[in-house]
């Protein structure tokens, strides 16, 4: 199959409880990645960075729960209510958000054979170059 998220489409997503929800329109040259940072590795997110301006809030904006650490630059935005990682402002690009690719509607992040893991163990406000550490496989079980 594969995934298609096309640019200039508006997409709408929410948490797993539907308590909060969002919209957003996907940019020109859509960049869907993972982080080796460590929170993104404990929540094994695939992002899709989108401009923080093309993100709307629909509901539960009230629900979402912040937290930081380190440098504090990075956002993450949780659901009050289930727990879920909706989505995050990246510390790399500060006007974007990183949007929790699986909370995205009629979106399954088992359709993309492969995701590139960006190095945030090396992240480029610490003084190092962008760059990436690798790529995460999905190879489907066959019945």
């Amino acid at each position: 199959m594969g995934l298609v998220i096309e640019a200039g489409e508006t997409r709408e997503g929410g948490c797993h409880c539907g308590t909060v929800r969002f919209r957003f329109t996907v940019p020109e040259n859509a960049v869907i990645r993972r982080c080796n940072c460590t929170i993104c590795a404990m929540k094994g997110v695939v992002m899709l960075d989108v401009p923080m301006a093309s993100l709307d809030i629909t509901r539960g904006e009230d629900a979402l729960t912040l937290y930081t650490f380190g440098s504090g630059q990075a956002k993450h935005r949780f659901c009050s209510t289930c727990g879920i990682h909706t989505f995050h402002q990246l510390r790399s690009e500060p006007d974007h958000y990183g949007v929790n690719l699986a909370c995205v509607d009629g979106v399954s992040i088992y359709d993309l054979p492969e995701v590139p893991v960006f190095d945030g163990q090396n992240h480029p406000e610490d003084g190092n170059a962008y760059g990436y550490a690798g790529v995460l496989r999905f190879e489907p079980g066959r019945s």
